[in-house]
């Protein structure tokens, strides 16, 4: 039997034409690097970076009670969110562990716009959908959009040449309709990197052309496509979790240190009872920063040893570009994760020195 081919967005041409390395990534074509991974990272932290991540998913939630079907869904409280406001959000199973990490939009009292993750999108519709108790109509509308970050320091320079709305007056995690490039898009100032930035949705069919504008308009900063490596150094070095790395069915929000997403004073949601009894049991491991200290990477499911015993494994491991450090994430016994904790990576059979820190490894200057 042939594998079925490969998902392609709306940029895709874009990408080959501009002589991007493009790879399978979740059973989409995309580009992972175009001049070089740490160039397009330094690009970011230092300038500004253009991605395509069209293939992430878009749910929809409507009706006289889309708030409280939103709430349920997920672990923030939807009902702390004003018109215009985004918060990031879990999806849970019964059982505590993630189905997916979200963005939750509020549009208005009876509509909510959801990103969710490019490989779960089908799933978290399917998830939300089937709760079925609320007076509220759930679509999956990710054939409706196509989506392009911009990113960095010189983001909102570049970014406003787009558009007529005041970005410079919008706040982090807030969101506004309008029109960039003379075309309806939702822009928030939201992201993936640890800069500042703004994520742009707009029809598939627009794409090109706010792709093509937002190139021009970051020409003078010197801007940069870039692509899913350079989006991963990025990420990693804010320490920001990544579905199927640093969290999964498996893993709660408690263990991934993702507690603060987790609102149980709003009342009853999917996986409440389970997170409240493993918070009054404690958790038993937790999700740890380190740094190299000898020479190594430690990547995605290295060992982690503690004392010479296996203790743990490494969920993320990069080099950090803008740190010049070889850095990862781990699980720990809760006891070991401490920052300072002298560790061991296991890396091809050889035993390499590290040390738990603290996270996230960047934080960009305000």
């Amino acid at each position: 039997m042939s594998a079925a081919p490969l998902r392609v967005t709306p940029l895709n041409s874009v990408h080959r034409a501009l002589g991007a390395k493009m790879v399978d990534f979740g059973g989409w074509d995309m580009p992972v690097q175009y001049s070089g991974i740490i160039e397009e990272h330094l690009a970011v932290r230092n300038a500004v970076g253009l991605f395509d991540v069209s293939h992430m998913g878009e749910i929809e939630i409507h009706g006289p009670e889309a708030a409280r079907l939103a709430n349920f869904a997920t672990t923030n409280d939807v009902a702390r969110l004003k018109t215009g406001q985004a918060q990031y959000s879990g999806l849970l199973y019964e059982h505590g562990g993630f189905v997916d990490d979200i963005l939750v939009h509020k549009v208005a009292d009876d509509q909510f716009f959801l990103c969710v993750n490019a490989a779960n999108q089908e799933k978290d519709f399917e998830h939300i959908a089937s709760i079925g108790r609320f007076d509220a109509r759930v679509e999956f509308a990710s054939g409706r959009y196509a989506q392009i970050a911009i990113q960095g320091p010189k983001a909102l320079a570049a970014a406003r040449k787009l558009t007529s709305l005041d970005l410079a007056a919008m706040r982090y995690y807030w969101f506004a309709d309008g029109l960039a490039c003379g075309v309806p898009a939702r822009i928030a100032r939201t992201g993936y990197t640890g800069e500042d930035g703004f994520e742009i949705y707009v029809a598939p069919a627009e794409a090109g052309r706010v792709w093509a504008a937002a190139m021009s308009a970051g020409e003078e900063f010197g801007i940069k496509p870039c692509g899913l490596g350079a989006r991963n150094t990025l990420r990693l070095e804010a320490a920001m979790a990544l579905y199927g790395h640093e969290i999964d069915a498996s893993i709660s929000p408690l263990e991934a240190g993702l507690d603060w997403i987790v609102k149980f004073d709003k009342g009853d949601f999917v996986g409440r009872a389970a997170l409240l009894k493993q918070k009054e049991a404690g958790v038993r491991r937790k999700l740890a920063g380190f740094e190299m200290r000898g020479r190594g990477i430690a990547r995605e499911g290295c060992a982690v040893l503690v004392d010479g015993a296996a203790a743990g494994w490494v969920t993320s491991g990069s080099p950090a570009p803008a740190l010049n450090k070889n850095i990862g994430l781990c699980y720990l016994p809760v006891e070991q994760a401490r920052p300072g904790r002298a560790v061991q990576a296991l890396i091809r059979g050889r035993s390499v020195d590290a040390e738990i820190v603290g996270t996230p490894f960047y934080k960009r200057a305000k």
